[in-house]
């Protein structure tokens, strides 16, 4: 059996997807859990221009761009 201490880590990182069980067992369907969240905020335009222009240039979603670059600078 896991430690309550790993359990309780698990339970955490997983919170959306248990809301999601609980819901399915409440009423029986099973809706998906949300994956990603729409977020807002400011860049310089100039920035902007470019960076839209570089992703519809090689076919990119500027989402996604904006993900990994996040990842890396995270070190995820």
């Amino acid at each position: 059996m896991l430690p309550e201490k790993k359990i309780n880590e698990l339970v955490e990182k997983n919170k959306d997807l248990i809301l999601a069980l609980e819901e399915f067992d409440r009423t029986g369907q099973l809706d998906r859990p949300k994956q990603k969240e729409r977020v807002t905020f400011t860049i310089d335009m100039e920035l902007m221009r470019i960076f839209r222009s570089y992703c519809e240039d090689h076919n990119l979603k500027m989402s996604n761009v904006v993900e990994r670059l996040l990842k890396e600078e995270l070190g995820i």
